[in-house]
């Protein structure tokens, strides 16, 4: 049984299309949708890459007429989304192609609430957060050959990144079986494929299933809610120059630590996935071998053990503690955290 029993809901509305070569479908999306007219949100890195080429070319030979914006940065903001929407009416768009990371996608994603819901199709370019999946993202393209030019370190933070979603909303207090059957492959699929996409981004396989982990462990956070390791990463983002995946890479065998009494056995399970043999252990160790296992995948992906490491200043401590105990991201935990508990975390990981 799920840690909460009682009634919930799981929902993805998001049509998912992939495979190697699953870009070549987008020319027959927009025909099904008779798009003469699309605005083409672009990543600003990728105006000069192949697949912008490649979706540039399919567009135009299925007489597609198209506007291009590109001026997103890490962090859009209100102005972006506006400046987004004007071209899209003057456009007089009939549909909207994102391409590129989560900031793209998210843009894409307001400016099509604020057009009344025009056909949306999503091809993204990084396998972490799963935006494109999150909410009502109509259309998702998972090709393999959209994240080949993903640098390696961005590779290992974003993938880290879409671990931790996997594995916190397995542990979360409102996970429910459908979320476990989501969460338990994803952490299997990104387990089994981080090392080998981190080291090279061309192996296919490994990418496609990254970028499936990564898609499934969005569908389930968006339900069951994040812990500890979201919270902590947020904070310190919001304070330092600290990419997310990175600080929730740093911070996650500390806070999987304090996690671990509250569920044994899904730490076993969790074990397992990570390819540490349990048979003939007590299920009460799953814990201190996950732990390792944690340790080891950082480690492996070249993480940086300690917050230090990274830019964090101790003196600021304190205040991380006071920002990840006032936000409601640990509403979901599977134990309880006090201040003075994530005043704690943050000393051990620092």
């Amino acid at each position: 049984m799920w840690p909460e029993a009682g009634i919930a809901s799981f929902q993805c509305p998001t049509k998912l299309i992939f495979g190697v070569g699953a870009h070549e479908q987008l020319a027959d999306l927009v025909r099904e949708h008779a798009s003469k007219r699309l605005l083409v949100l672009l990543d600003p890195a990728l105006a000069d890459s192949a697949i912008h080429r490649k979706v540039t070319n399919l567009l135009a030979q299925s007489d597609v007429a198209t506007a291009v914006f590109s001026d997103i940065d890490a962090h859009p903001n209100d102005s972006t989304v506006r400046a987004a929407f004007e071209l899209s009416r003057e456009q007089r768009a009939e549909g909207i192609v994102a391409l590129g990371g989560d900031s793209t996608i998210e843009v894409a994603k307001s400016v099509d609430l604020l057009m009344s819901s025009l056909p949306l199709i999503s091809i993204p370019t990084t396998a972490g957060t799963g935006a494109a999946v999150a909410g009502d993202s109509a259309i998702t393209i998972l090709d393999p050959l959209t994240v080949s030019a993903m640098p390696a370190h961005d590779a290992a933070y974003a993938g880290i990144d879409a671990f931790v979603h996997a594995f916190e909303s397995y542990l979360s207090r409102r996970a429910t079986v459908f979320s476990d059957a989501m969460n338990l492959h994803a952490m299997t699929l990104i387990a089994g494929s981080i090392r080998a996409f981190v080291a090279d981004r061309n192996n296919e396989s490994a990418a496609l299933d990254m970028l499936c982990g990564s898609s499934m462990a969005a569908m389930s956070f968006g339900v069951t809610g994040l812990g500890n390791v979201n919270c902590m990463a947020t904070s310190v983002s919001s304070l330092f120059p600290v990419p997310h995946g990175l600080a929730s890479a740093v911070c996650l065998p500390h806070a999987a630590a304090f996690n671990a009494p509250a569920s044994p056995e899904r730490y076993a399970r969790i074990a397992a996935v990570l390819g540490i043999d349990g048979s003939g252990r007590r299920e009460a160790q799953g814990g201190a071998q996950a732990i390792h296992g944690l340790r080891a995948l950082c480690s492996d992906l070249g993480i940086p053990p300690r917050l230090r490491d990274v830019g964090v200043d101790k003196d600021q401590l304190d205040e991380l503690a006071r920002r990840s105990f006032a936000s409601d991201h640990s509403s979901c935990n599977p134990r309880l955290t006090s201040e003075q508990d994530f005043r704690d975390l943050f000393r051990s990981a620092y």
